[in-house]
């Protein structure tokens, strides 16, 4: 009698185990989706943190092609809009033979090209005012849920 008695117990306490280890996996299935979460929103950010990145480097690319042009970009000829688009100009190779204001119009047309490469709707522009330069990169960063993003700086040659 006495095994008959434990065999009817030892039933109950299967099922017992089957319903913690289904309640251990819907606990851990949650816990998992949790952290594939945690990842996307980390390479939401670490993504949004590199354009931003690369939008500082085209700034600072811009800057440095007006300071080896200085005389041209006091006077006005690195100004450009949002938008706009300069002529194609081409003053590299052993044939280039470019005046100042054409290397002015192939910096600007180098560097909206790149802009445009580099960042999702990519874009730029430099405005002077007086001595100042202030250098604009607006792109999307939102898959178009938001308003573009924009980087400005402000510089003097």
């Amino acid at each position: 009698m006495l095994s008959l008695r434990h065999h009817k117990t030892a039933g109950k306490e299967r099922g017992f185990t089957l319903i913690e280890v289904l309640v251990t996996v819907i606990i851990l299935a949650i816990g998992l989706l949790g952290l594939a979460g945690l990842q996307l929103g980390g390479l939401r950010y670490s993504f949004s943190a590199y354009q931003r990145s690369q939008a500082t480097i085209m700034a600072n690319d811009i800057v440095d092609r007006m300071r080896a042009n200085r005389t041209v970009a006091a006077a006005g000829n690195y100004d450009i809009d949002l938008g706009d688009a300069p002529g194609a100009q081409d003053c590299t190779g052993t044939g280039a033979n470019c005046s100042t204001n054409t290397m002015a119009d192939a910096d600007l047309y180098e560097w909206k090209q790149a802009l445009a490469d580099v960042l999702p709707a990519g874009d730029g522009s430099v405005e002077r005012n007086g001595a100042n330069f202030i250098i604009t990169i607006q792109w999307d960063d939102t898959r178009g849920e938001q308003a573009p993003k924009t980087l400005a700086v402000e510089t003097v040659l």
